[in-house]
C-alpha cells in the first residue's frame, strides 16, 4: 500500500528513464524559478552547466525568460546553446563579465565548487535575486555593498514539496522536458562514479535496474 499523498504522476509522453532525474535535479531548479515567479520578459542567468544547471536552462527558457549561461569551460558553449540558452558567457573572461553588470533580474547558481559569488551579485539589477542551489564545501564570503547598494537579495533553495513537484512534472509533460541522461548497467556503477568525479557526464546517469543480477 502507498499513501496517495506521496504519489506523483509522471506524464505518459515522458521517457521514464529521462524523467527520473526530474525528481532531484528537476525540482531543485524548478522550485526557485517558480517561487520567484520567473517568466516572460525576465533576464535570467544560470551559473554552471551540470546536472542542475542544464535543467535550469531548460526550465527558464520554457518559462519565457531570456537565458544567459555562465560557464568556466569554453567547451560547454555549444552544449549550452543546444539546451536553449540564448547567450553563453565565459566567466573567466573579466571583460565579458563586466559587460553583464546590472543586467539580470534573477540568477540561479548551480555550482558546488568553490567560486566567487560576488562576481555574479554585481550582475543583478536593482532588486534582483540570486539563488544558490549548489553546495560548496567551504563558507563563501559576501560583500555587503554588492547587496545593499541596489537592494539585491541572496537566497538559497533546496527541493520542493509533493504539490510543487507534481506541478513541475505537469509542466515538463506540457513542454516535453526531461533530463539529458546516460543509461548505464548496474555493473558500470563504479566506472560511472569515477566519471562523476571527473565531471564527465551529460548530465545524469540513470541505472537500468533490469540489469540487476537475478536472485539464485
Amino acid at each position: 500500500m502507498v499513501d496517495s499523498h506521496f504519489v506523483l504522476k509522471v506524464p505518459e509522453n515522458l521517457d521514464p528513464a529521462a524523467a527520473a532525474p526530474l525528481l532531484c535535479a528537476g525540482i531543485t531548479t524548478w522550485s526557485p524559478l517558480a517561487h520567484w515567479k520567473v517568466g516572460k520578459g525576465h533576464k535570467v542567468g544560470v551559473v554552471g552547466l551540470g546536472g542542475l544547471g542544464h535543467m535550469a536552462v531548460k526550465f527558464a527558457v520554457a518559462l519565457g525568460a531570456e537565458v544567459t549561461l555562465f560557464t568556466t569551460s569554453p567547451s560547454k558553449v555549444e552544449d549550452g546553446k543546444r539546451l536553449g540558452a540564448h547567450r553563453v558567457v565565459i566567466s573567466k573572461d573579466a571583460k565579458a563579465m563586466e559587460a553583464e553588470a546590472n543586467r539580470f533580474d534573477f540568477i540561479l547558481d548551480a555550482v558546488s565548487a568553490e567560486h566567487d559569488i560576488n562576481a555574479y551579485l554585481a550582475l543583478l539589477r536593482q532588486d534582483g535575486h540570486m539563488v544558490l542551489v549548489g553546495l560548496p564545501e567551504k563558507p563563501m564570503s559576501v560583500g555587503a555593498f554588492a547587496l545593499v547598494g541596489k537592494r539585491r537579495s541572496l537566497a538559497g533553495s533546496a527541493i520542493g514539496g509533493i504539490q510543487e513537484t507534481q506541478e513541475m512534472l505537469d509542466f515538463c509533460g506540457k513542454h516535453n522536458i526531461t533530463a539529458d541522461i546516460e543509461r548505464i548497467r548496474i555493473d558500470e556503477v563504479n566506472e560511472a562514479y569515477e566519471r562523476v568525479l571527473r565531471s564527465d557526464v551529460k548530465y545524469r546517469f540513470v541505472i537500468d535496474m533490469a540489469t540487476l543480477p537475478k536472485a539464485a
